[in-house]
């Protein structure tokens, strides 16, 4: 048999009344703190305070504005700039096999040395996507062609691909993974 479910639970008990706490000399401990030399820690426990106070009557400044503007502008993400697929000649075939879609690169340019002196390479984009790395050509065994160097689709502004593609004519490029 069982017993009924109110006989097995206690009878409810009431809590007494108590007084408040009261904390004695609360009002003097940050004077208290700077009659013991304890005065770097009670200035800044007081100097918390009043920004508290100050922020908490929520006083408009002129001065926020300007935060608030400049706070909404990183919010809001930059335009984005229309990209185009540039296919890039890069001189060293090997690189070329390092890269996979998705890599971030840098490409160089490096025109022929000149006669009377040395020519400095530059940089004619920076982070660029590989957008896709295609087969190689069949034309030699380990797939580079003849002239060396390997095909790579790079997504670039149309800017940068306009500069890639004559930096490609006249100079011998290279690339640096980001």
């Amino acid at each position: 048999m069982t017993t009924p479910l109110s006989s097995s639970v206690p009878a409810p008990c009431t809590v007494p009344a108590f007084e408040p706490l009261r904390v004695r000399g609360a009002r003097h401990r940050l004077r208290r703190a700077l009659r013991r030399g304890r005065r770097a820690p009670a200035l800044l426990l007081a100097l918390t305070a009043a920004a508290l106070a100050a922020a908490a009557t929520g006083t408009g400044s002129s001065r926020e504005e300007p935060l608030r503007a400049a706070a909404t502008a990183r919010a809001r993400p930059p335009a984005a700039v229309p990209l185009v697929s540039a296919p890039v000649r890069i001189a060293d075939a090997a690189t070329v096999r390092l890269l996979r879609p998705g890599d971030r690169v840098d490409v160089i340019a490096a025109p022929p040395p000149t006669p009377g002196g040395e020519s400095e390479a530059r940089v004619v984009a920076r982070g660029a996507r590989v957008a896709a790395v295609p087969r190689p050509d069949a034309s030699r065994a380990d797939g580079t062609r003849v002239d060396g160097g390997a095909l790579v689709v790079l997504s670039v502004p149309r800017s940068a691909a306009a500069e890639l593609a004559g930096a490609g004519v006249t100079s011998q490029l290279a690339v640096t993974v980001c």
